[in-house]
């Protein structure tokens, strides 16, 4: 299974490199000099190597030996990179394990989570409550995070109190 590391948020310079808002874990180890990564844009498919990459105001710099002029990396603007899941991390979660899950606070089934926003720092869990269909957002954090149970397809979370009413 293939998950999603980062996507093309737009162009830099003229030599074709691009700004990729990564989303994942191991940005430096996924990103790496002659690494083959998969782009996925408009249901086609490209192999693309990895010619250097730079951080550049919490994302990254990426420049790619097919791509070399500032016209050809414009096209893939939107693409969304791909790579091997790597299964040897039992203790974390890939986003695609947490989106559907059922949530549960205080015994009750509160709503489930409809994405993960990544940040920064941290990892976001994006609830939508079945009582009036906000969507609230929760730091997936241990302090906030009591159990996952994936083969239940459930989480239980114990915020402080007030952050659901935001």
């Amino acid at each position: 299974m293939d998950v999603r590391i980062g996507r093309v948020v737009k162009t830099h310079g003229i030599r074709g490199e691009v700004v990729v808002e990564t989303t994942t874990d191991d940005p430096e180890g996924r990103f790496a000099p002659d690494t083959v990564i998969e782009g996925r844009q408009s249901g086609r498919t490209q192999s693309l190597q990895v010619r250097s990459v730079r951080p550049h105001k919490g994302r990254l710099l990426l420049a790619l030996k097919e791509i070399t002029d500032r016209t050809t990396a414009e096209s893939l603007r939107g693409m969304e990179f791909y790579a091997p899941a790597d299964d040897s991390d039992e203790d974390g979660y890939y986003d695609h394990d947490l989106e559907g899950l059922r949530v549960w606070h205080d015994g009750t089934e509160i709503g489930a989570i409809s994405g993960v926003v990544e940040t920064i720092n941290r990892s976001l869990l994006e609830i939508t409550l079945t009582d009036d269909g906000r969507t609230v957002l929760v730091p997936f954090v241990d302090e906030f995070i009591a159990e996952v149970d994936l083969e239940a397809g459930t989480m239980t979370i114990t915020p402080p109190e007030g952050l659901l009413d935001l």
